[in-house]
């Protein structure tokens, strides 16, 4: 672990990540978190993917940060810890997911971040959740689209959401233009990096919130998933 993430992090927050490895895999023996298990692995392609997405510059100290279908914790967990300023909240609607991610922020001791069991759809439609954060930020597996109705809402004018992709992102982003800006946000990049110590190349695109997002969304599951905004 120390080999791969010691050029950018300190010996506590090494130690933090060791922890919440061990605690993943002995989770993944219970419930479903992650296919990839192996110590190097998870510390290159689950950890330093996810606190590359602080190279988009937009993560400022004390930021407010939901993270949207968070799985295992991937991204909003490891930014936590590389960046302890931050204000992060933890969507998932898996409540076994969410049971994991309490005990990882215990055993973290990890302040100003809590693990949320709800679907985006619903969380989306709450005043305490909408349009409250700096940044939205998503791993999770969906076209552009869709992940765009269930993360902007939670973004306020002037905030940014997150979404990070594989390597072939161009018709993807093309085909949720319409929606992005119907739901009132921009693209403002595409920032393409590869992982170190890997082969893998991943997209993060980022979008500018620059008007309120329609209070018709997002839509009540599954329709953003079912029938993506076009």
């Amino acid at each position: 672990m120390k080999n791969i993430l010691g050029t950018i992090l300190d010996d506590v927050k090494i130690e933090k990540f060791q922890k919440y490895y061990e605690l993943l895999v002995g989770w993944n023996e219970k419930i479903n978190l992650t296919a990839i298990t192996e110590k190097n692995e998870v510390a290159t392609k689950h950890f330093l993917d996810s606190v590359l997405i602080c190279e988009s510059g937009k993560f400022t100290s004390g930021a407010k940060v939901i993270d949207v279908g968070t799985g295992a914790g991937f991204p909003g967990l490891p930014l936590k810890i590389f960046d302890e300023s931050l204000n992060v909240t933890l969507m998932d609607s898996l409540g076994k997911r969410i049971n994991f991610l309490n005990e990882v922020i215990s055993e973290l001791s990890l302040e100003n971040v809590e693990a949320i069991h709800s679907r985006a759809e619903d969380l989306g439609k709450d005043k305490n959740h909408r349009e409250q954060y700096d940044i939205a930020v998503s791993r999770a597996v969906a076209n552009l689209s869709t992940l765009s109705e269930l993360c902007l809402p939670f973004v306020k004018v002037g905030g940014y959401f997150i979404s990070l992709k594989g390597p072939n992102v161009e018709n993807e982003i093309a085909d949720a233009k319409k929606a992005i800006k119907l739901l009132g946000g921009q693209i403002e990049d595409v920032v393409n990096y590869d992982i170190p110590n890997t082969d893998l190349n991943h997209n993060m695109v980022i979008i500018k919130k620059i008007s309120n997002t329609s209070t018709k969304y997002p839509r009540k599951a599954p329709k953003p998933a079912k029938e993506p905004l076009k």
